[in-house]
């Protein structure tokens, strides 16, 4: 199952990279950048404002773990849209890892033999089962209700406008649900998650934008549409996230 856990899969050249970012190649800068790191730890580094906007635009740097790009991608987006939580930075960026491998999306679990493609079917099974895998489905009802209007938005507006299907705000309404639930099971506390989906299930909304934003960024820069466009008019007009 995911867990909170994108920092700990940091490799060991990634605090140099990020010294390395924040430094600029200058050498007083490096020492200075330095010193907070052995003073205050990476993740005061890793919320530097400056860090983010570096690490996507970098071409030549090598070394650095698909973890950090994640954590600092996902962590300021976050930060943008009003939503101050590392744990749950950590856990959305493991989430964004571990979907971007097919089908794990449509799993509730790495190797489970069932799968998902609709959200009345992950609710189904909620109402069949209580124990383990009742939540891991409550989970992954958040996580693929975020991972479908986060990552894929003009998937659904696509959709809704062709077919009438759901638009973003029913996918809001289940995603948070699903976290609701999940939280309030008695495995979140297990596995350490109930605070995370806590957050996840009140912010929502502000979570999906923050992933709109990435993905129009970094997955699909060059795709505009209509649709994107009015989204991002909407979102931007949206209390908060601006």
């Amino acid at each position: 199952m995911i867990l909170a856990n994108l920092r700990a899969r940091f490799v060991s050249t990634d605090a140099d990279v990020v010294v390395e970012l924040l430094s600029g190649g200058d050498a007083e800068r490096e020492r200075e950048v330095r010193g907070r790191l052995h003073r205050e730890g990476i993740d005061a580094l890793l919320d530097d404002p400056a860090l983010v906007d570096r690490l996507q635009s970098t071409d030549h740097l090598v070394g650095f773990s698909p973890a950090l790009f994640l954590y600092v991608t996902v962590r300021h987006a976050l930060l943008d849209v009003g939503v101050d939580s590392d744990r749950l930075s950590d856990y959305l960026g493991a989430l964004l890892l571990e979907f971007g491998r097919a089908p794990r999306a449509n799993q509730i679990a790495t190797y489970d033999d069932e799968t998902y493609h609709y959200l009345t079917d992950l609710m189904a099974g909620i109402g069949a089962y209580s124990g383990h895998r009742g939540f891991l489905l409550r989970a992954h009802l958040g996580n693929y209700a975020l991972w479908l209007a986060g990552i894929f938005p003009e998937y659904i507006t696509a959709r809704q406008r062709r077919n009438g299907g759901p638009g973003l705000s029913y996918f809001e309404s289940m995603g948070a649900r699903g976290f609701h639930l999940a939280s309030d099971h008695r495995l979140a506390q297990k596995f350490d998650l109930a605070d995370v989906f806590a957050v996840a299930a009140d912010a929502f909304p502000a979570i999906r934008v923050a992933l709109n934003r990435i993905s129009d960024r970094l997955m699909f820069p060059n795709r505009m549409s209509a649709d994107r466009l009015l989204r991002q008019v909407g979102d931007a007009f949206a209390p908060g996230y601006g």
